[in-house]
């Protein structure tokens, strides 16, 4: 600014009435268009005093301009699309399980029209919501019945203070897990009013363990998958048909907390086996509790299964209205459950499944045509090769199995100025219209393709070039 120039800000009536701000009106609103207006003349004032304000930039253009970007950030959602491209399938910081196709239309429909929630069309009186999915998870999971919850660590929570409270529970030290958030089994109890009675070992628990910490007291004997590290070498764990008899000698439950959970024989699909609900049914468990958005593939919430005067009870616990699901979730868990009706056609529709199982042949051919795109964005300070990697199931769900994959491998091109180039290209990455999330290990960017599929292509390649700008 020139010396002794005087700039004078327009006024907010004259900024408001101009033609580019009356369009920012039209499409946010006056009330934010004003506080945005007021907003920059603050910021501009201040900057005058700093004799940092020249007369074009407080023009009434200049003025609208600034308003236009700032209103436009502001109207960004906080929760956006990414790619994941980490390699971890049900990740849980991105999200975890994608939705059908069959859920998204469900869900839609949900959205835009009232829904029977809670209102029996037969009877034309109120009805209980669990009885939307209930028959299906009969039928799917071989238990008497079923209630839903908004997640795994809800119903492990409803089913321990329904059935615990002020009692204790008999657990393996073996198996009180952290899971993410520092979320643990003997804090869940405590919350639960449960008493966790500790019995065995880090990595060897016996059946006459569980025997001699039943006492008086005991309300449950339960087991938790430990779906998240496995323990190995000197080890011995008890299986659940070995503890179904000892309960029932006591007259007490046995729990079963699976964790991920899931519906089908994974090990049919070229994955490591896991055991599914139905199995822990028939081997003689009165609860099961398990996710609805990791292996089951579905929408967030948590599943209890079993016995049939349990599930009643833990449905009267005042608690459960507080933890139950809206018409959204259950909207979208109902079409899901139902693509496991058709087994052979799981792998195709579920798209859990569909990315766990893609082949790597199909990675690879992806790599080949994306490597030179990425390459040219990115110059000549990176080196991008196609390389085999590997994948994991969940960060939470199952993590130790990995899966061969396929995808792109950046590196510091020799002899690059860059400080951290690597570190600096991955916030590049997330700073993208749709932010691409990788990972970083061994002095290498890994781009993970594995769950890039090919109906989005088209729109990851589309803005690489901004990574050039």
């Amino acid at each position: 600014m020139t010396t002794g120039q005087t700039v004078r800000l327009p006024s907010v009536d004259r900024i408001l009435g101009d033609a580019a701000c009356l369009a920012l009106i039209a499409h946010y609103g006056r009330a934010q268009t004003l506080a945005c207006a007021r907003a920059v003349l603050a910021e501009l004032r201040t900057a005058m005093l700093a004799g940092a304000v020249c007369e074009e930039g407080a023009s009434i253009a200049a003025i609208a301009a600034q308003m236009a970007e700032r209103l436009q950030a502001q109207s960004r959602s906080r929760l956006r699309a990414v790619f994941n491209l980490t390699g971890t399938v049900l990740h849980t910081n991105l999200g975890r399980a994608l939705l059908p196709d069959a859920a998204l239309q469900a869900v839609v429909e949900a959205l835009q029209w009232p829904m029977n929630l809670e209102f029996d069309l037969e009877t034309g009186k109120r009805g209980d919501r669990d009885d939307l999915v209930e028959e299906l998870l009969r039928e799917l999971t071989g238990a008497e019945a079923a209630t839903i919850v908004n997640n795994n660590a809800a119903a492990v929570l409803l089913m321990l203070n329904t059935l615990a409270q002020g009692k204790e529970v008999v657990v393996s030290r073996g198996e009180l897990v952290e899971i993410g958030g520092a979320f643990r089994i003997p804090d869940v109890m405590t919350r639960a009013g449960a008493v966790l009675r500790e019995v065995g070992s880090t990595n060897r628990t016996h059946l006459a363990d569980y025997a001699n910490g039943v006492n008086a007291d005991t309300a449950l004997l339960m087991k938790v998958h430990c779906s998240n590290y496995a323990i190995t070498g000197f080890t011995k764990s008890v299986e659940l048909d070995e503890l179904v008899p000892l309960a029932a000698q006591h007259g007490v439950p046995t729990a079963v907390d699976l964790g991920s959970g899931t519906l089908v024989d994974l090990a049919q699909y070229g994955l490591p086996h896991e055991t599914t609900v139905r199995e822990t049914i028939e081997a003689g468990a009165d609860l099961v509790t398990f996710s609805g958005d990791k292996l089951l593939g579905g929408p967030q919430c948590g599943v209890i299964v079993g016995r049939a005067d349990l599930i009643a009870k833990i449905k009267r616990n005042p608690l459960k209205r507080a933890l139950r699901v809206g018409k959204l979730t259950l909207a979208a868990l109902e079409p899901v459950l139902r693509l496991y009706r058709a087994p052979d056609l799981l792998a195709e529709r579920l798209t859990t499944l569909r990315l766990l199982t893609r082949p790597a042949g199909a990675m690879r051919a992806q790599a080949d045509i994306l490597l030179p795109l990425l390459q040219g964005a990115l110059g000549a300070a990176y080196a991008v090769t196609a390389e085999a990697m590997t994948s994991q199931i969940g960060s939470g769900a199952l993590p130790v199995d990995q899966l061969p994959s396929f995808g792109l491998a950046i590196r510091s091109a020799p002899g690059s100025r860059l400080s951290n180039p690597l570190g600096a290209l991955e916030q590049r990455l997330r700073a993208l219209p749709c932010p691409v999330i990788g990972r970083i290990g061994q002095d290498t960017l890994w781009l993970d393709l594995r769950c890039l599929e090919a109906a989005h292509e088209t729109a990851f390649v589309a803005q690489l070039d901004e990574l050039s700008a």
